[in-house]
């Protein structure tokens, strides 16, 4: 099937794809299932505030080439931040699938920021364990996940190059997005999963005990009834835009006990009378969970000190 000529001018409706810089491709509302290619789409003005997943109006200028005109309302955006930047991830998602892996190492700090993202946009959190079949390094793989799954987490262990398909059923009508370092196979999985996305994929680079980027820029793929998005590596996700209460909200083992200190401007440092502390010497909080939070919190009170050159 041909694809449709779009006339100039011609006021559209559809979802962006693709996201690489103010570079955008759009697939129009009713073409979905049809053999079409995107739209290649530049944001109307100096400022590029969209993102993979974001429902827009676009204004065609030719056969194959738009200009957003309009972003309609989100029903959630997955973002990071540091004092200076922001960098947005996805919209309009159902959950955040963080993908793991047993080799190269990972981080549970990173675990720990990204679920605090996906809560506050109260977003369901799923936990990939890829490369389940190097039996060597699961143990310490389980030992760093623990604190999450005993917080009701699900961890699905699988192998990519084998077994994704076990992920199928977490996935079908949902509306997804694959986070996680470089290395963890987010790429493999999504080439297992949507043979035609060919995404580029890349050994391990040993030396860093990272991986390579090999993803640049998200792409939303239909799956099953929803849609996946691959996104690219992290090695940092700042919360600068979270405000205190809502990243003490993001732990969600923190919610039986906020509101509950003595004084209500409690820090939860050493304060007497503060319920977190209580929690987390009873062991209802586990300390290095504990730990994560004011690691995240000092940062946040630190970047708002540099962007308001304090």
């Amino acid at each position: 099937m041909s694809k449709p000529r779009q006339k100039h001018g011609t006021a559209l409706e559809g979802v962006i794809v693709a996201a690489f810089g103010r570079h955008y491709e759009v697939v129009v509302a009713g073409q979905a299932g049809q053999e079409t290619k995107p739209l290649k789409c530049y944001p109307r003005g100096k400022k590029s505030v969209f993102a993979c997943g974001d429902e827009v109006e676009i204004e065609a200028t030719g056969s194959d080439q738009g200009v957003i005109t309009a972003l309609k309302p989100r029903r959630n955006l997955l973002w990071r931040s540091d004092a200076f930047r922001e960098k947005l991830i996805a919209a309009n998602l159902s959950q955040v699938v963080l993908v793991t892996a047993t080799e190269p190492g990972f981080s549970d700090l990173l675990i720990s920021r990204c679920i605090a993202a996906a809560e506050s946009q109260h977003l369901r959190t799923l936990i990939v364990l890829n490369k389940a079949d190097l039996a060597d390094s699961l143990p310490a793989a389980h030992r760093m996940l623990a604190p999450f799954e005993r917080l009701g987490y699900e961890v699905i262990e699988l192998s990519a190059r084998a077994g994704a398909d076990e992920l199928r059923p977490y996935l079908a009508g949902q509306r997804s997005i694959f986070v996680g370092q470089s290395g963890m196979g987010k790429s493999t999985l999504t080439n297992a999963l949507i043979p035609e996305a060919r995404a580029a994929t890349r050994e391990i680079s040993e030396a860093l005990n990272s991986g390579k980027h090999t993803t640049t820029f998200a792409r939303l793929y239909p799956l099953d009834g929803g849609w996946l998005i691959d996104s690219p590596g992290l090695q940092a996700f700042g919360l600068a835009h979270l405000t205190p209460d809502e990243l003490a909200a993001s732990f969600v083992e923190f919610n039986d006990h906020l509101g509950k200190c003595r004084f209500r401007d409690c820090r939860h440092e050493s304060e007497p009378g503060c319920a977190l502390q209580a929690a987390l010497a009873s062991g209802a909080i586990d300390a290095r969970r504990f730990e994560h939070y004011r690691l995240i919190r000092d940062e946040i009170r630190e970047a708002k000190r540099q962007s308001q050159g304090w």
